[in-house]
């Protein structure tokens, strides 16, 4: 401003002084983004902010100078001497927002600083896809060296380097898939589980794994250093591997995974309590037992270990002096924590800096977070969220567990994904907002801290609705299984999610967080990439998905207090989630990260079915009775050329003709909507691949066909617009019911 101010004289200074500042002001605006032309990354950011015509013509007639200080853009300094033309050329198509009407605009600042919620509180955020065609991406994780690479890593034992354009290079940065224990199986809860770089890499070049592994026929879970490589900045030394520590798995599920460095530089290993159900092992369980590394949160020194021991035992460790624990314990009573975070603390203040957040996927009734700290018990098996599961060790005075900050039940989720308080710069209104998600119901939610009381406040995420996610680039919908969430160097947020939970389901992306309610001013958020000397072809992203225009059929949102969904077998591909409104729970697979329990197949009322003849109103006693048309959206089953029973290809009758449903996310929810139609009970399986024979003779009808399982007819499933799709008749989709329940 007085760099600036200098160029006027006294009269001009007195006149003009202000409008100089307001204008320079308007760059650390809340609407900086919308004044400036900065969210529409195809158009040029302006140089002045976009102004209201009164308010232009009255600086253009006093102060119409400073604008050559303001701006080199030369096409305006042309117009100077044109009113009329200088402020169209400044204006804005969206004269709602407008400089300075928008300050007292009601409508606009009546929730400034807050996230954009709809009727019901439901926060409407956006996405943007990153990466795509992951197998199951159960981290993302940065070097924090300055580069801004992120590294993504897979269920099969890869981890993939990605630049700061996108691109990804086509030599992995680790591969050590023939070492990792996984398999194809839905759910399978081992593999390659987390990654960490040491908070000195760029200086050490080291890296740590966490991944199951089968020695001498017994799993274990494996905690391995890695080098990076001397001669390729974006490769690790697969030679250079040390194994840090060994655990016996008892099971095959329940294997923790999380792998963090704190403040103080030492490693943090978060274990699961050893599988199976109800944490059987001893007299109260692995988690209570401090004297075992399983249901724990371990602490580690792994600095300075070139010599000596691989590891030591930091001094301020909670039971170093208890000769009846393991010292590595920091915390204990955990069951399976699936995603932890350190917070970063509030930009300015630092508040909140250093506390740890985690997801502890619960048993039978509630998932919940918790803010580990040192020595602290977390409850599991006596407690599971606020509930007591072991009522003998829930009434032990002795116990003195700590309670969650936030559990919900079954009918909302069956299995909590851990996530980051938000402490980006692009999105100043998510700043303390801690985001999760639960990897079975595909729900993404928050809590918001009251800091007069302590409590966290709990609010749903939706994918913006209406214009809100109406920007190029942005989309509105995900893949339902939420397998982690991530932050990049500068911050900003990220979650993984997949169609199919399988270790080698290629359906994996990588989506980035955006609130659009309010976006950073231009270029404070522009950070600068060291350089990355790259060895490996580039593979540019192209991205796959696609922002939803149609609009789904409302549903009520799942509620703590409704009645808990119908349970069904897994969809083989899970479609895309808009709005992410889910009224049913999708089944676990046939083991979830949390899950031990088998579910049923589908039941549950059956849809009275209409008369085909029914036409009220319309008697005609001069015609005979002629068969009515089927109604929109009746479905009927074909195999090889004949009308199946309970069994066959779907059509679908829409607007007047019959066709095809392709079977892109396909599934069990869907199929029971058909079944159902049909005056079915039970769904046994979705079927794919035209396995009742290709119906040629029709077009497709359908694509992305998207259900709870509640829907009265395929037509009230979200779906992509009718007739389009990118399928050929190889994958149409089927049915098989039943009209009696069949065991898994």
């Amino acid at each position: 401003f007085y760099r600036l101010s200098a160029h006027l004289d006294g009269h001009s200074y007195a006149a003009c002084a202000g409008h100089l500042q307001d204008l320079l002001c308007q760059e650390c605006s809340p609407y900086a983004a919308h004044l400036y032309d900065a969210e529409d990354p195809s158009t040029p950011v302006r140089t002045i902010p976009g102004l209201c015509q009164d308010y232009c013509m009255q600086v253009w007639q006093n102060c119409r100078s400073i604008f050559r200080y303001l701006s080199e853009d030369r096409e305006l300094i042309a117009l100077e001497n044109n009113m009329a033309k200088f402020c169209h050329y400044l204006s804005l198509d969206d004269t709602d927002y407008c400089f300075p009407h928008l300050l007292a605009n009601q409508n606009l600042n009546q929730n400034l600083g807050f996230v954009t919620a709809d009727t019901e509180g439901c926060l409407q955020l956006c996405l943007v896809e990153v990466a795509n065609g992951l197998r199951n991406p159960v981290a993302m994780v940065h070097a924090n060296d300055g580069t801004h690479r992120f590294f993504v890593a897979e269920q099969v034992g890869l981890v993939w380097t990605y630049l700061p354009d996108g691109s990804r290079l086509e030599k992995p940065f680790l591969n050590i898939s023939e070492a990792v224990l996984t398999s194809p199986w839905e759910g399978d809860e081992r593999g390659f589980l987390g990654i960490v770089f040491h908070p000195k890499f760029k200086f050490n070049g080291k890296v740590y794994v966490y991944y199951s592994v089968e020695v001498r026929y017994e799993e274990r879970i494996r905690i391995s250093e890695f080098r990076i490589s001397p001669a390729d900045m974006n490769a690790l030394d697969h030679g250079s591997e040390r194994i840090i520590l060994e655990i016996e798995e008892p099971a095959s599920n329940h294997n923790g995974g999380e792998l963090l460095f704190g403040d103080d530089e030492y490693l943090y290993i978060f274990t699961g309590d050893g599988g199976m159900a109800g944490d059987p092992f001893g007299t109260f369980g692995n988690a209570q037992n401090k004297s075992t590394l399983l249901g724990k949160v371990l602490r580690i020194d792994v600095n300075n270990n070139d010599r000596g021991p691989l590891y030591r035992i930091p001094p301020d460790n909670p039971f170093v002096h208890d000769t009846t624990a393991r010292p590595e314990v920091y915390a204990y009573g955990v069951r399976n924590m699936w995603r932890c975070s350190f917070d970063r603390g509030e930009p300015h203040t630092k508040e909140g800096k250093g506390r740890l957040f985690c997801g502890d996927v619960g048993q039978n009734k509630y998932e919940e977070i918790d803010i580990v700290e040192k020595g602290k018990n977390y409850g599991w098996r006596a407690r599971e969220g606020f509930s007591c599961y072991d009522k003998k060790l829930c009434t032990n005075s002795s116990m003195d567990d700590v309670l969650p900050i936030y559990a919900y039940p079954h009918k909302m989720g069956k299995s909590v994904t851990g996530g980051y308080v938000y402490r980006g710069c692009e999105s100043p209104n998510l700043n303390g907002l801690y985001i999760f998600g639960d990897f079975m119901s595909g729900r993404l939610m928050s809590l918001k801290e009251d800091r007069a009381t302590g409590e966290w406040q709990y609010s749903e995420i939706c994918m913006g609705k209406g214009q809100t996610c109406m920007f190029p680039g942005l989309i509105n919908n995900y893949y339902q299984y939420i397998i982690s969430f991530a932050e990049d160097e500068a911050g900003e947020l990220y979650f993984m999610s997949t169609g199919v939970p399988s270790a080698t389901a290629p359906h994996g992306v990588v989506y980035k967080v955006v609130d659009t309610s309010r976006r950073a001013p231009p270029g404070k958020c522009q950070v600068e990439p060291l350089p990355v000397k790259v060895k490996s072809k580039r593979i540019p992203f192209v991205p796959k998905e696609k922002f939803i225009m149609k609009t789904v059929t409302p549903h009520p949102r799942l509620k703590p207090t409704t009645k808990a969904p119908r349970e069904g077998r897994p969809d083989p591909k899970t479609p895309r989630t808009p709005a992410v409104d889910w009224v049913g729970q999708d089944p676990p697979p046939p083991r979830n990260r949390s899950r031990t329990s088998t579910t049923p197949a589908p039941s549950g009322r059956t849809s009275k079915p209409r008369k085909s003849g029914d036409q009220r109103g319309q008697r005609r006693k001069k015609k005979p009775p002629s068969r009515a048309p089927p109604r929109n959206g009746a479905v009927r089953l074909m195999e090889q050329g004949r009308r199946g029973r309970s069994r066959g290809r779907v059509e679908v009758y829409i607007d007047g003709e019959w066709g095809t449903v392709c079977d892109d996310g396909w599934g069990s929810s869907a199929a029971a909507v058909v079944c159902h139609q049909l005056g079915f009970p039970y769904v046994v399986r979705a079927t794919k691949k035209a396995e009742f024979g290709e119906g040629s003779s029709l077009r497709i009808l359908l694509d992305d066909v998207q259900c709870s399982g509640q829907e009265r007819t395929l037509l009230e499933c979200s779906h992509a617009d009718v007739g389009t799709h990118n399928c050929s008749h190889e994958e149409d989709a089927g049915v098989v019911c039943s009209r009696e329940e069949v065991a898994d």
